[in-house]
Order: C-alpha cells, then structure tokens, then sequence
C-alpha cells in the first residue's frame, strides 16, 4: 500500500529490503519516521490515523515491493459486539485487576515477557531481547505511553499490555501474557479492557497494529468486529469469513 505523507514529518526514509517474518518468500520494506521533540506526540497521532505503527522513537509503515498483505486495523470501539466466545472470556476473568503504570520496565515483567517469547515466538527475534532490550522496548518512548499490568486475584502478574494514548483513542504497542492460562484467553481479555477503557476516556478507537489476512498469528485482531483497515482511500470495515 501507498502512504500519504504527513504534513510535518521529518527524518523520512525508508529501509533495507528485508525477509518478510510473517508471509514466506515475501520481501519487507519500511518506511519510518523519527518522532523527535515536543512535536512528537501531535506527529504520532496523525501517523496512527494515516496506519503507522510506533515502535521505540519510530514511526513506520509497511513499504513492500510487490505486497499489500499488511493493513493496519483498528476497533471501533463504541460499536463493538463481543461474540459469544468473548463474553465467556470477559466473564472469566472478572476477579482479574488492571493498573496503568508508567512506562517503567521491571524483573517481574521481563520475566513474563521472556517466558512468553519462549512458548509463543522462540523463533522470533525478540526472543533474543535481554533486561536492557525489554527495557528500552518499555521505556523509549516520545509520546504518552503506559504499560497496563493484568494481575489474578492472588496479584500474580499474569499480562501487560504497552499502550500508547493518542488523542482518537489507545494504540496496543506489544502485549504479553502467561499462555499456559489457556481457558483464561488473557490476549483476548486485554484488548477487550482496552476497547472498555477507550470508551470511559471518551475516545473512538483502539489500534492493533497490522493484520494480514493469510498469516494465522494475526487472525484474532478481525475477531473483534466492527473493525476497519486502512485503506489508501482512508479506513474501511473489514469482514472475514467465519465470523460468529
């Protein structure tokens, strides 16, 4: 897909043709914008509704050679309709706590999010991540970010979820959990706190980053419907098969 560009934006460039990590003999190129200085929180937020993706100082969006497999989604969250499945699931984990931290990195949370990586991507490369890694994942931010900590009745960190607050909604930078609580769904939980949180601020969306359609690590995000992607006509409704 074809970006706009933004008006204000500095520092564009694009990257090295790389591997894809999500669709197989596929190339992945980028482009990215430094979000620098106090202008950094208003850039973000235009780059979010234009289908960026913020990762550290970063904005980025996919640039591929030959591929448009990568839209950027997001919830509507006023009118979203949990399924079946997803009011179980909120239900379920009705005892569970919710904090808003600052974006601070601890061993509690490392310790999680390495055990996540082990059981849900040792192929990946943040598998690789050390403390100082995780830390700067959490930590190097521009714009107003929190980290959302998920704990079970006897306050055992369970999952976290790096959110970034913009001005039309809440941006789920990296969310992890502890995968062995299968029946709990914490990944589904913490989007729907998330879509039940944007509606007590008052704002419409909950961006969930990219979603391709033929990569299964990625079909949850259409599970929460209404959602839209962005579009080079501006954010469209996606429907999928077998929805409930």
């Amino acid at each position: 897909m074809k970006h706009k560009p933004i008006l204000g934006t500095r520092f564009l460039f694009a990257t090295a043709p790389m591997p894809c990590p999500y669709l197989p003999d596929r190339v992945e190129r980028r482009v990215v914008v430094e979000l620098m200085g106090r202008d950094a929180p208003a850039m973000h937020d235009a780059l979010s509704s234009a289908g960026y993706r913020r990762s550290h100082g970063i904005a980025y969006a996919p640039a591929c050679p030959d591929c448009t497999a990568c839209v950027a989604v997001r919830i509507d969250a006023g009118a979203l309709v949990p399924s079946r499945s997803q009011r179980r699931v909120w239900r379920i984990n009705s005892g569970v706590t919710v904090t808003e931290a600052s974006p601070v990195a601890n061993r509690e949370q490392f310790d999680l999010f390495a055990t996540y990586q082990r059981s849900r991507h040792a192929e990946g490369d943040m598998m690789k991540m050390d403390f100082v890694d995780y830390q700067a994942l959490v930590e190097d931010t521009p714009v107003d970010t929190m980290l959302a900590e998920f704990r079970d009745p006897d306050g055992r960190l369970i999952g976290a979820c790096l959110t970034d607050r913009l001005n039309n909604g809440l941006s789920a930078v990296y969310s992890f959990f502890d995968s062995s609580l299968r029946r709990r769904s914490i990944g589904t939980y913490m989007i729907l706190w998330l879509v039940e949180r944007a509606k007590a601020l008052g704002v419409p969306y909950v961006y969930l980053g990219f979603w391709i359609d033929d990569c299964l690590k990625m079909s949850y995000k259409t599970a929460f419907q209404p959602i839209e992607g962005y579009t080079p006509e501006g954010w469209k409704p996606i429907m999928t098969d077998g929805m409930e």
